[in-house]
């Protein structure tokens, strides 16, 4: 499993037994607001949090009903080789269920949950029934390579046959040397089939080294001749290591991509500690990086007691090792490469979070941002490292947050809305691209992976609130001359006003700026009708939210605050008086389409 389950009690009723179990997992126990006594975490609705969990691809494991698990999960259910494993435990302990994720841990978590309580697991996968396992779920440190085949391997056992097993019997399975299916551990690249399933001990790591941005198919060349050579199946690598320096090499992260394994990393110091180990050192590369070796010395820095399988080989541009651990590796020295989330979380509600916005989240080990935004994720936070930053302290934010993740850490930086609008993402990069005397942040920080994930930006949920403003072209001002000078953004309001554009001003007010928001109204006015619709949109997806019209000769700065989007219309924008509600909306043009059509 990806992440650790979250355990879920509903009422008083449930409570005992979802502590205990989480308890004997180690995991964070969330409770219904008001109806639990206790908890890690609450929550006002549990449909609604469960799906979260779900979409974030966190386990879980409910104490209730399980149709309330399935009537949550329902409309995410997509993928079961990606959906993680969701459980029911009666109230009493006394049935466990796995619902979803039988082959993702969820069978055997149910059976571990049930020893705890004296329960019944009631596991329905047919090989588990059956033979009391799961063959495309093997044990920690193996990899099976042909997973497509695990059906009709599984179908052959469950119709009486015994397997013929070559290697080691890591199911402890009644073997037959003459069986009619055969299950293959082994370090070889042997090919799998639908009567053979072959399974690859990790016990392998590749240690790389490269020039600055060498051409990745140039190391993966390199890497599968040497495994080819070899005869070592690409999937018996654990990892890839090597020095930290290279950590944002397109061709080591393109390699450990395609192997589906972790880029972890090393020190200089770390590494130069093994050269009494190498069997090629090398002064040439000590004067350059600070280490004797970085291949042969990554290889065998990566995991304990790690011998060299395979002396460094070299091309033009990128070096290669292999290391060998005495069995399958499940725990590697070094860290990982920095991965900072820039997270736009969308105005609050947790229905207008992206599923890829809620999985980074689950991922992170530390949560940064402005503390409203963080405390908006309500449940989903808790348990995680947080760091709260003030209004004002934007670069700070994220020049603490660059750095974090330069450690080896998965950060989140939390923004509302869009990440990108108007928000963190441009600083980010911005303190990624400035020089070393330009106040930037350190060489570590800017080697860390950066991803992006989209949020409904507050022009987007204002309009969807209002209709369809933006039906036509339009554009955003934001009216803060805190980073923007003054008289340039009074330059961009002439422009959108004579455009006539729909415009959506951000940051309208603020408590000492209260002159722009009327000085645009004004010249607005000059370009379109007294009467264009207005749309005050405050505190979008929130309980307190408040949505009002106006005219634009209306418009008052003292009704709007610093959590208002303005949406001002066009002159062709219309505010129609429909049976549900005034409905904003601006007209794309199909009507002068069907005239000349009918013309």
């Amino acid at each position: 499993m990806a992440h650790s389950p979250v355990v879920i009690a509903l009422n008083r009723a449930g409570e005992a037994t979802a502590r205990r179990i989480a308890t004997a997992l180690g995991a964070p126990l969330h409770g219904r607001e008001g109806r639990v006594a206790e908890a890690d975490a609450v929550f006002p609705n549990a449909l609604t949090h469960i799906r979260d969990l779900f979409a974030a691809g966190v386990p879980v494991v409910g104490v209730c009903a399980s149709g309330i698990l399935i009537r949550a999960v329902a409309p995410l259910l997509a993928d079961k080789t990606s959906e993680p494993p969701v459980l029911s435990v009666a109230d009493d302990g006394s049935v466990v269920v796995p619902l979803l994720g039988g082959h993702r841990g969820a069978n055997r978590l149910a059976r571990e949950i049930s020893n705890v309580l004296n329960g019944k697991a009631a596991v329905t996968t047919a090989g588990d029934v059956a033979l009391g396992v799961a063959l495309d779920e093997p044990p920690p440190g193996y990899r099976l390579q042909n997973p497509g085949d695990a059906k009709p391997v599984m179908a052959a056992l469950l119709s009486g046959a015994c397997p013929c097993v070559t290697g080691e019997n890591i199911f402890a399975l009644d073997a037959d040397d003459a069986g009619p299916v055969e299950l293959a551990v082994t370090d070889a690249p042997l090919a799998g089939s639908a009567t053979r399933l072959v399974y690859h001990p990790q016990a392998y790591v590749l240690g790389v080294g490269c020039a600055r941005n060498a051409d990745p198919a140039e190391l993966d060349a390199l890497v599968s001749d040497m495994l080819t050579e070899a005869y070592i199946a690409p999937g018996a690598i654990a990892a890839i290591a090597t020095l930290d320096l290279k950590a944002d090499e397109p061709a080591m992260n393109a390699l450990a991509r395609k192997l589906g394994v972790p880029l972890i990393l090393f020190t200089a110091a770390e590494l130069e500690a093994q050269t009494p180990r190498l069997a090629n050192p090398s002064d040439v590369v000590f004067a350059e990086v600070g280490t004797h070796g970085v291949a042969e010395a990554a290889a065998l820095a990566a995991a304990e007691n790690t011998v060299l399988a395979v002396e460094k080989r070299k091309s033009a541009s990128a070096t290669c090792a292999l290391g060998r651990a005495p069995g399958p590796i499940t725990s590697l020295n070094g860290r990982a490469r920095g991965h900072l989330a820039i997270v736009g979380i969308g105005p609050g509600q947790s229905s207008w979070r992206t599923p890829e916005a809620s999985r980074l989240i689950a991922e992170a080990e530390e949560l940064v941002g402005y503390g409203l935004y963080i405390d908006l994720l309500g449940p989903l936070a808790a348990g995680k490292t947080r760091s709260d930053f003030p209004l004002g302290g934007e670069e700070d934010r994220c020049r603490y947050a660059l750095e974090k993740a330069a450690e080896g850490k998965r950060v989140a930086l939390i923004s509302s809305g869009d990440a990108g609008i108007y928000a963190m993402g441009a600083l980010v990069f911005e303190l990624m691209d400035r020089g070393p005397d330009q106040m930037g942040v350190s060489d570590a920080a800017r080697r860390v992976e950066v991803v992006s994930a989209p949020g409904v930006s507050a022009l987007q949920a204002a309009a969807a609130r209002a209709g369809a403003p933006l039906g036509h072209d339009f554009c955003a001002i934001s009216l803060s001359d805190l980073l923007t000078p003054r008289e340039d953004i009074v330059r961009r309001l002439h422009a959108a006003a004579e455009g006539d554009f729909v415009i959506a001003f951000y940051n309208p007010v603020s408590l000492r700026r209260r002159t722009l928001l009327a000085e645009a109204r004004d010249i607005l006015l000059a370009h379109r009708p007294a009467d264009t619709p207005v749309l005050l949109a405050t505190s979008l997806g929130r309980p307190e939210e408040n949505i009002r019209y106006r005219m634009l000769s209306e418009l008052e700065v003292d009704e709007v605050d610093m959590l208002t989007v303005v949406l001002v219309g066009s002159s062709n924008s219309r505010l129609a008086h429909l049976g549900e509600g005034p409905r904003m909306y601006t007209p794309r043009g199909y009507a002068r389409k069907i005239d000349g059509d009918l013309a």
